[in-house]
């Protein structure tokens, strides 16, 4: 039998952060009945089996209303496809609707999920050894978990309670470039961010812009929690700012839609520009990435997701009232019983202004012992902020979640939690 050492496997393999999240799935499966204030995905009850089907039959049906032929609407759903995708029209529309963004059809790139879209622009941005990206921390486990399997080098930038500054970019760039290495983009999530739930000012995203003109860096823009404020304000996304290109969108259906799907995008407009003076754009050149990792995203999941613009009229925001709601609904519940079962002023937490997420600061050190001992005797489950850190940090927060529960879970939950907090710090 081969053995291999563990050692010598790629650092993506044994990463510590991988390794925790796994930990946090197994302990979920290992307590069944304990309430996840963990849990980050769509509540469970917003789908049903039979809208595949739905969606799909909309989808072919308007590609037959559009005049499409038997022959090319049977290679547009069970063939290779186009590397970039087919949606590229429909996501245009979708983002003018709803976000006012105006970029070309042909700069959008439909990816299998956000993450291949992470991956692609990370592989295709960062060439050199000394190429490196910076990351709002705390910062998404994906992101952070893309990079390392890929080699990417990650520099955090550390957010303040109001999110990532942008003079604290501008210092990070400054600072990276000095040492020799190369800055090439900046990782945000510009709207209730995972895991910190905190979202950037409308002043803090065109000083972002700005400071990414001075320093020559693209911003990553990943915007999958957009459409679930608290209220109908909206605070425009920085590619909607962008009038010079700096911006990458990262897009998904995941949480509009349904992850099953596995859809997402990247909306890459800039102009790139060969030693010989060809033009072409970003996502373009970015498809030879693609056709080597996925070789394209699967067309059926793609007409599945076109059914779903075809049906909401391009816009998400129209079709998501309900889910809105309810995770408004949600938000409110879990920050309303966090000032109901925590009256020690040493427990603190924040109150983001839509999204899925909070963050607590507790008196205790909340690592992997600690979640075993609250899921085993306390019935709930929630995750280490530590987890989201690049450098160590974190050890003294954790990040609730109140999107995939019921409702009238939220309160349960958190009593428990407080029961935890209050045994383990006693």
């Amino acid at each position: 039998m081969v053995e291999l050492v563990r050692e010598t496997l790629h650092t993506s393999v044994t990463d510590p952060v991988a390794a925790s999240m796994n930990f946090l799935n197994e302990v979920a499966g290992r307590f069944p009945d304990a309430i996840s204030l963990a849990a980050g995905r769509p509540f469970d009850e917003f789908y049903a089996v039979e809208d595949v089907q739905r969606y799909l039959a909309a989808y072919i049906a308007h590609l037959r209303a559009e005049g499409v032929s038997e022959a090319r609407l049977r290679q547009a759903m069970l063939q290779y496809g186009r590397t970039n995708g087919q949606l590229g029209p429909m996501i245009a529309r979708m983002l003018e609707i709803d976000e006012d963004i105006r970029v070309p059809a042909d700069s959008i790139m439909v990816t299998a999920g956000c993450q291949e879209a992470m991956i692609i622009a990370l592989r295709g941005l960062c060439a050199a050894p000394e190429d490196v990206v910076l990351a709002a921390e705390p910062c998404y486990v994906g992101f952070t978990g893309a990079a390392r399997v890929l080699g990417v080098p990650l520099v955090p930038v550390p957010e303040t309670p109001d999110g990532l500054r942008p003079e604290t970019v501008t210092r990070v760039a400054r600072e990276v470039r000095a040492s020799g290495r190369r800055p090439r983009a900046v990782y945000v999530v510009s709207n209730f961010a995972n895991p910190s739930g905190v979202s950037l000012s409308p002043e803090v995203r065109r000083g972002l812009i700005d400071a990414a003109a001075e320093e020559d860096l693209l911003i990553l823009e990943d915007d999958p929690y957009g459409l679930f404020g608290l209220d109908d304000r909206r605070s425009p996304t920085l590619k909607s700012l962008d009038t010079d290109q700096r911006v990458v969108y990262l897009g998904s259906f995941a949480k509009s839609v349904f992850p099953g799907a596995r859809v997402g995008f990247l909306v890459a407009d800039q102009t790139v520009v060969s030693a010989a003076g060809h033009r072409s754009l970003l996502a373009d050149e970015l498809s030879t990435v693609k056709s080597m990792v996925t070789v394209n995203t699967s067309p059926i999941a793609q007409a599945v997701i076109g059914g779903v613009l075809v049906s909401c009229g391009y816009s998400l925001r129209a079709a998501n009232r309900e889910k809105i709601a309810f995770y408004r609904r949600n938000l409110r519940a879990l920050l309303a019983a966090l000032d109901h079962h925590f009256s020690d002023p040493g427990i603190t937490w924040n109150s983001p202004s839509g999204g899925f997420f909070a963050v607590m600061s507790v008196p205790v050190r909340a690592d992997e012992k600690l979640l075993e001992l609250s899921a085993r005797d306390y019935g709930v489950l929630w995750t280490p902020m530590s987890f989201f850190y690049l450098g160590g940090g974190g050890s003294h927060a954790i990040r609730l979640s109140c999107s995939a529960l019921a409702t009238d879970q939220i309160d349960e939950g958190v009593r428990r939690l407080a029961a935890l907090i209050a045994d383990v710090g006693s």
